[in-house]
């Protein structure tokens, strides 16, 4: 059972990704199902997740168990989809989340549900009746009544959110704060940032008084390390309700404003909710009641589990008549509308290929990348790997595959999955594997360095011909150049001897683009694969990572010369 101890409102915040959650719950099912959830399976569990091909995390070495209840204590038991008490089982939510054929409406129905307080989540007798909220039904009507929410509105009022009585007092600071904002772009960061200082000020002012500044992760108990501690909290839970709340399909992001809004065609949805689902938290006090509440994964009800609903939607999606649909089932009805949403997404993607490789849309992905640089998105991992995607499929020459996950308007939604490289390029007589990276300094290597090359290794015994790595990051750092200088000297038989793997600042990719745009023709496969080789022949020559660092950048000026 969790102690709330903070002032703030709370959001689990582990997995960051929603998706993540899946292979992670089969795992524990498949091998602990039935078992105690104790110290020693806790740190089996731990083990497995990191022999797993699609965990990227390195957990804790120190304490395993802390790791693996990190990983299943927050969202899969939270939300529902485990039951650890008496022993390791999954929930009838959980069964439909992992192994159902629509995950994303089982998740929005567990995140309705999700409460505080709850016999999963008590109060400390000290800060008793602060909290009495279902957290994510509150933020998604805060969404709707404001039409927006922003990043920065987010972290510093809605997460003060913590009683669903308080609701017209945050909305309303809120809309005072957009009055009073319209300044430049450098006054605004300095304002914002002294309110959300004064904001946390008043939010800890009796704890602060009382000398209480020190948190349990630290044992410095200075007003600035607790303040900064505070804002480090309010980032991370604003993260991971806008991340959460995306994957139900009901809400979009806009990147540069670092704002979300309600989809136009999920208005109707949301509205329901609204209108339907209880404010109140049920069965504070009763476990046994509150999980066959929490586990039922048919409650809440929404907007698409009425007929007449669905058939309408489907008659606007669709060229469907009401005879054609109303002796259907309402899940044949749900398999009909899933399909015209792939298909319409796809046809999405499609239009905006032929845009790419036209070079339509050059301008927009250098600026793009530019804004990556320089902090300007929301998600810049995300942006990164989708921008790569584009540049990549806009140099053409192959079929460009990106393996990171796109929402219903055919908008980038989340990074790819853990066991497989971001982006996959065909080019007949060869394979290239992408990957990227925000990760700078020491922890780029430690993070990336093994993945990459595993990755890698995969694509060549998957393609069966020759293969190559490009691996693209902003900065690259030293160990970094040194890790992929060394595999591909080293006759590896797990890697498929030895790698061709590049690592490229973004910078230089971003002049490979720049090239291929003024170039007389179209670059072809053969051009990248002289690319690739040219730079692989340089490793090959190099006396160290080093010399070979400086290589590559010849070779990028060189390129289509």
């Amino acid at each position: 059972m969790a102690i709330l101890r903070n002032k703030l409102l709370f959001f689990t915040t582990s997995p960051r990704t929603p998706e993540k959650m899946i292979p992670e719950i089969n795992l524990l099912i498949q091998e602990f199902s039935g078992k105690k959830w104790n110290h020693s399976v806790q740190e089996q569990f731990a083990d497995s997740l990191k022999d797993s091909n699609f965990f990227l995390g390195k957990g804790s070495s120190k304490d395993k168990a802390f790791s693996a209840r990190d990983r299943i204590n927050r969202a899969p038991k939270a939300l529902g989809f485990v039951d650890l008490k008496p022993v390791i089982q999954l929930t009838e939510a959980g069964n439909q989340f992992v192994y159902g054929k629509r995950p994303r409406e089982t998740f929005l129905r567990q995140l309705l549900k999700f409460q505080l307080p709850s016999p999963y989540h008590k109060e400390s007798r000290n800060e008793g009746g602060n909290f009495f909220i279902r957290p994510y039904l509150e933020i998604l009507r805060l969404i709707y009544e404001l039409r927006y929410i922003t990043f920065d509105e987010f972290k510093i009022f809605a997460v003060q959110l913590t009683n669903f009585h308080e609701f017209n007092k945050i909305k309303s600071l809120i809309l005072q704060f957009r009055e009073e904002k319209t300044k430049p772009k450098g006054i605004y960061k300095r304002y914002m940032n002294q309110l959300w200082t004064d904001q946390i000020l008043k939010i800890y002012r009796t704890r602060i008084e009382a000398g209480k500044t020190r948190t349990r992760e630290t044992k410095d108990n200075s007003l600035k390390k607790f303040i900064l501690t505070q804002k480090g909290n309010m980032r991370d839970y604003t993260d991971a309700c806008f991340r959460y709340l995306r994957y139900t399909g009901l809400i979009s992001i806009k990147h540069q404003s670092k704002s979300i809004s309600i989809f136009e065609d999920k208005i109707r949805d949301v509205e329901f909710i609204l209108k339907t689902v209880p404010r109140e938290p049920v069965f504070t006090d009763d476990e046994k009641g509150y999980k066959a509440y929490l586990f039922n994964s048919n409650i809440p009800e929404l907007y698409v589990d009425d007929k007449e609903n669905i058939i309408d939607i489907l008659m606007k999606i669709g060229s469907f008549t009401k005879r054609e649909l109303v002796n259907k089932s309402i899940e044949d009805l749900k398999d009909l509308r899933d399909k015209i949403v792939q298909k319409n997404k796809a046809a999405i993607i499609s239009k905006e290929i032929l845009n790419i490789k036209s070079y339509a849309l050059y301008s927009e992905i250098i600026d793009t990348f530019n804004e990556i640089i320089s902090d300007g998105y929301y998600d810049a991992p995300l942006m990164l790997e989708y921008n790569t995607w584009r540049a990549m499929t806009m140099i053409d020459g192959g079929r460009i595959k990106g393996n990171f996950n796109f929402d219903d308007a055919g908008k980038p939604l989340s990074t790819a999955a853990g066991n497989m490289p971001d982006i996959e390029c065909d080019y007949d007589s060869f394979s290239l594997s992408v990957e990227v990276t925000m990760q700078q300094g020491h922890k780029q290597y430690e993070m990336e360095g093994e993945p990459v090359a595993r990755h890698y290794g995969q694509m060549k015994r998957k393609q069966n011909k020759e293969t190559y790595c490009l691996f693209i990051a902003p900065s690259v750092n030293e160990s970094t150049y040194a890790h992929f200088y060394g595999l591909n000297h080293c006759n590896i038989k797990y890697y498929g001897g030895k790698t061709k793997i590049i690592p490229l600042e973004l910078a230089q990719f971003m002049k490979l683009v720049e090239i291929s745009y003024v170039y007389k023709g179209h670059p072809t496969s053969k051009d990248i694969k002289e690319f690739l080789d040219g730079v692989i022949a340089e490793c090959d020559n190099s006396i160290n990572e080093i010399q070979w660092e400086q290589a590559i950048q010849t070779c990028v000026d060189r390129w289509l010369m």
